[in-house]
C-alpha cells in the first residue's frame, strides 16, 4: 500500500469561514437595526478575500446570507424568519437603469411611503456581486424583478480601497447597506461603528497584499 503524503489544508475560522490567518471576527461589531437584511450572494463571491458581505452579515443580527444565482420563489422573500412575526415587505436595493428597458424588464413598482414609515416591517434585499454578476442575478430572477426598488441618495465616497470601482457611486455591499439603513432608519441606526470595522477589514486586506499573502 503506497504511503500517500498528508493533504495540506489551511485552518479556517468556523465563524467567518475564512483562513485563520485572515480571520475577520476581530472586526465584528453588532449593530442595532430594525430593517431586516437579506443578502443574496453570487457563488463566485463566497471565497473572495475582498468580499464584504460576510462581515456585514456577522455584524447585523437581523440578516441572512443566501448563496445562489437565480431566485425564483417570491414567497420566501416575505416569509417571517421568526415564529410569531408578521410577513415582511421586501424592497430591492438596486437602482432602475436604462439597461432595464434594453432587456425588456418590466418597470419595478414604486416604493410606497407607508413601507418606509415602518422600518421594522421591511426586508432589504441586496445582491452581492460585481455589477455584471448582480445584473445577471436580477435578470435570472423574475421574483426579484417584481420588487419595489430603493435607490440610494447622496451616495458617500467609497472607502473600498481594495477593489477598483468603475464609477464614483459604486460602493461595496457593506457600504451600500449602511447607506440604505441610514436612509430608511435615519438617526435610529448607528452605522459608524460598522463603517469603522469595515475600515479595519480593508486595512487588513491591504496589509496582506503588501506582505504578499
Amino acid at each position: 500500500m503506497p504511503n500517500n503524503p498528508p493533504v495540506s489544508r489551511r485552518a479556517s475560522c468556523a465563524a467567518c469561514n475564512r483562513p485563520a490567518s485572515a480571520c475577520i471576527c476581530g472586526w465584528v461589531v453588532p449593530v442595532a437595526h430594525r430593517v431586516e437584511v437579506l443578502i443574496l450572494q453570487h457563488p463566485l463571491e463566497v471565497a473572495h478575500a475582498k468580499n464584504s458581505a460576510r462581515l456585514l452579515h456577522l455584524c447585523l443580527p437581523h440578516s441572512r446570507l443566501v448563496v445562489g444565482e437565480a431566485f425564483d420563489d417570491k414567497t420566501w422573500l416575505t416569509a417571517p424568519w421568526n415564529a410569531g412575526d408578521a410577513p415582511r415587505r421586501p424592497v430591492l436595493l438596486y437602482p432602475a437603469t436604462p439597461l432595464d428597458q434594453a432587456v425588456d424588464l418590466v418597470p419595478p413598482p414604486a416604493l410606497d411611503a407607508a413601507s418606509l414609515a415602518e422600518p421594522a416591517r421591511l426586508r432589504l434585499v441586496v445582491l452581492d456581486g460585481t455589477w455584471r454578476k448582480s445584473r445577471k442575478m436580477l435578470y435570472a430572477s423574475p421574483a426579484l424583478q417584481q420588487l419595489p426598488r430603493l435607490a440610494l441618495r447622496d451616495i458617500p465616497p467609497s472607502r473600498y480601497l481594495i477593489r477598483k470601482a468603475r464609477r464614483p457611486d459604486q460602493l461595496s455591499t457593506l457600504e451600500a447597506v449602511c447607506a440604505a439603513l441610514k436612509q430608511i432608519e435615519g438617526d435610529a441606526v448607528a452605522v459608524g461603528p460598522l463603517l469603522a470595522a469595515f475600515d479595519g477589514f480593508v486595512g487588513q486586506q491591504l496589509s496582506h497584499r503588501t506582505l504578499g499573502r
